[in-house]
């Protein structure tokens, strides 16, 4: 089974490298960018049968800093 784990910072932790990509864009000419956030997508390829509590479990122990990120975990069968 294929996991997607997209990782994001909480709302009012600051992004530096999100800032630092919003003022390249706009130094590039791109208008209209209001906020920039930078997040991470981990994909795992786990047995058939893991469980959403395992999957969470992993995040909550090592994948997201659970103090300053959210995580949303998206399951896919195998093709």
């Amino acid at each position: 089974m294929k996991v997607r784990i997209h990782v994001s910072l909480k709302p009012g932790v600051l992004d530096p490298q999100g800032r630092a990509v919003h003022h390249a864009l706009e130094g590039l000419g791109f208008a209209g960018v209001e906020d920039v956030r930078i997040g991470r997508l981990i994909e795992l390829d786990v047995a058939d049968g893991t469980s959403d509590a395992v999957i969470a479990d992993m995040c909550e122990k090592l994948l997201a800093n659970t103090v300053i990120e959210n995580y949303r975990i998206d399951t896919q069968e195998r093709d």
